[in-house]
């Protein structure tokens, strides 16, 4: 009969901090992954921002000017 040892043989020791160090090594991996999409979205979000005020602007002028056209076609329908 073999007795099992107390503790875990050098090489099995080694193998379990290779597997963490692997392990530890893909979650960098994702995190920087993730990190980087995140950034690109931040990005994004703000670029879509100013192009959303830049059209509200747009939106807002039209509406004033075709208000303006209304309001002299109306006074010249009356004159």
């Amino acid at each position: 009969m073999t007795e099992k040892q107390p503790y875990p043989s050098l090489d099995s020791q080694s193998l379990d901090i290779r597997e963490l160090e692997k392990k530890l090594d893909q979650l960098i991996e994702q995190y920087n992954s993730v990190k980087h999409e995140n950034e690109s979205l931040k990005s994004k979000q703000h670029d879509w921002l100013k192009e959303k005020a830049a059209l509200v602007e747009k939106t807002t002028l039209a509406r004033n000017r075709v208000e303006a056209m209304i309001s002299r076609l109306k006074t010249m329908g009356q004159g």
